[in-house]
C-alpha cells in the first residue's frame, strides 16, 4: 500500500527553502565570512543571497535590473533593489560593506572595468566569477571551425548573447594589476559530466570552463 503524498508546503514556507545552488555558488559561499555584510550585484532570483542568509548569517542586500527577478528575492524575505549596474554604486559609500559578489555579471556590462572599481570602493572583499573564454572548448571552436564558439558555460549564439565584453583569465588578471587590486584568494572550475564542478590545478586558463577570484584595494 502506498503512502499518502505529504501535503503542500504552505506559500510562504515554500518561498523560504533556498533553491538547490548550481555551479561555482558554493565555492563563493565558502569565501565568505559569517556576520558579514554582503552586497549580490546582479542577484538574480537571490539565491545566492538566501543561502548566504541562511548559512553564515549574512546581512544580505542585493542590486538587480529585472523586476521580476527583485519580486522573487522580496518573496524570499532579501532586502533587493533595483539598479543598473553600469551606472555605478553611487548609493554606497566607500567601505560601507564587507563583501560585494559579481557571479557571471562583469562579461554582460557596458563598462566591468568601471564597475570593479565602484566594487572595490563599496567592498572591503570583492568575490567575481566569470566564464573563462580562453577554454580549450572554445579555443577549439575558433581554430577548426571559425566559428563564435558555444560552450555549457557560453550557450548563445553571437547575435543573442547577452555577453558583451568577454575575458579570459589571464586579461582579468591584467585589469586587476592595472586596477592595483589584489588577488587574495582565487579558484578554477571544471565541471564534469555529471554536472559538478572541480577545481582546475594546472594551466587553468586553458583548462578552467569558470573563474572565481577574491580581491580588494589594500
Amino acid at each position: 500500500m502506498t503512502e499518502p503524498a505529504a501535503p503542500p508546503l504552505p506559500r510562504e514556507e515554500a518561498l523560504q527553502r533556498t533553491a538547490p545552488l548550481k555551479g561555482e555558488l558554493e565555492y563563493i559561499i565558502e569565501l565568505v565570512e559569517p556576520g558579514t555584510r554582503v552586497l549580490d550585484l546582479g542577484c538574480g532570483t537571490g539565491d545566492l543571497l538566501k543561502a548566504l542568509q541562511e548559512r553564515k548569517k549574512v546581512f544580505p542586500q542585493g542590486v538587480d535590473i529585472d523586476e521580476e527577478a527583485i519580486q522573487v528575492c522580496v518573496s524570499k524575505g532579501l532586502p533587493v533593489y533595483h539598479g543598473d549596474l553600469d551606472e555605478g554604486l553611487a548609493d554606497f559609500g566607500d567601505q560601507a560593506l564587507d563583501y560585494v559578489i559579481l557571479t557571471n555579471v562583469i562579461q554582460v556590462l557596458h563598462r566591468p572595468d568601471f564597475l570593479m572599481r565602484e566594487a572595490a570602493r563599496v567592498g572591503r572583499r570583492v568575490i567575481v566569477s566569470f566564464p573563462n573564454f580562453a577554454h580549450w572548448s572554445a579555443r577549439l571552436q575558433l581554430a577548426l571551425l571559425g566559428r563564435m564558439p558555444r560552450t555549457k558555460r557560453l550557450p548563445y549564439e553571437w547575435y543573442d548573447s547577452p555577453n558583451i565584453h568577454l575575458t579570459t583569465i589571464r586579461d582579468f588578471q591584467d585589469l586587476l594589476r592595472r586596477e592595483k587590486l589584489r588577488i587574495h584568494r582565487s579558484v578554477f572550475l571544471r565541471s564534469t559530466r555529471d554536472g559538478r564542478f572541480v577545481p582546475v590545478r594546472l594551466w587553468p586558463n586553458l583548462l578552467a570552463e569558470q573563474a572565481i577570484f577574491m580581491v580588494s584595494r589594500d
